[in-house]
């Protein structure tokens, strides 16, 4: 993130130095298409290990050559498994998540040149973005019965939120195909304040509930050791919290403007 961070301050440098001559309204829409996936407790190490397909239907509002504001709502999926990796302490874990996951978020783009979507010259350019967002998921796990959803088991005995804030950013190139169409390849990490992605964070409950969910959350919390064994070691990693990232190939429209005078090229 702090690479993201530098790339950032470079681009709004950048902008400053450009900013008497570069002012225009332009707005866009547009589809990102591509994969998400997450980094966490059961898939601690290994980008891309888990791709799942996600979309992204965003708003671009352009005020300028080398900044850009989007607005975006994203869909997608996250999943990870302990038993495909080779760590003995995971396959004695042995958990297992799949989640939905949607999102909102607003971002500040920074091209790297000058930039405008139907330009004859300036006609392609690396940018970084960093906004904020908010997001829904809801992790499921399976244990050959089906996938079950998780929370309201309370496979650590602890609740938490299914609602959550995220940073995203990232990196990515944008180009132009025609006087309307842009194109653009994307990778963008989100960084959480939870940890409960995957349903995993610290210790196994040192109790399990008491009435009819108390032999599923058993099953669900437990799927390789006895209770007594395990109960308050340690399950999950809680000095870190979970991650997920979204990434793939867009294409962006441009409206029509309202009043053309405003919208003149500037070269």
């Amino acid at each position: 993130m702090r690479a993201i961070l530098i790339l950032f301050l470079i681009g709004f440098i950048g902008t400053n130095a450009q900013s008497q001559k570069r002012h225009f309204r332009q707005h866009e829409v547009g589809l990102l298409g591509g994969f998400s996936y997450y980094i966490g407790d059961i898939n601690p190490y290994f980008h891309s290990r888990y791709p799942r397909l996600a979309g992204t239907l965003f708003y671009r509002f352009c005020p300028h050559y080398r900044y850009a504001f989007r607005a975006g709502f994203s869909a997608g999926s996250l999943y990870a498994s302990d038993k495909d990796f080779n760590n003995p302490l995971q396959q004695q874990r042995n958990l297992n998540f799949k989640s939905s996951l949607y999102e909102f978020s607003i971002n500040a783009e920074f091209n790297f040149v000058d930039y405008r979507l139907g330009h004859p010259k300036h006609i392609m350019s690396f940018y970084t973005f960093l906004g904020a967002g908010g997001f829904y998921f809801r992790p499921k796990g399976n244990i050959g019965k089906g996938w079950r959803s998780l929370p309201e088991l309370k496979t650590e005995g602890r609740s938490y939120s299914l609602f959550q804030f995220c940073i995203p950013f990232g990196i990515g190139f944008k180009w132009t195909v025609s006087d309307f169409i842009g194109f653009h390849v994307e990778w963008g990490p989100r960084k959480t304040f939870t940890d409960y992605l995957d349903d995993v964070s610290q210790n196994y409950p040192m109790n399990l509930t008491i009435g009819p969910e108390a032999t599923e959350q058993h099953l669900y919390s437990f799927r390789s050791r006895d209770f007594f064994e395990a109960r308050g070691t340690m399950r999950g990693n809680p000095r870190t919290k979970d991650w997920y990232f979204i990434y793939g190939f867009g294409i962006n429209i441009r409206l029509p403007a309202k009043d053309p005078a405003c919208h003149g090229m500037s070269y």
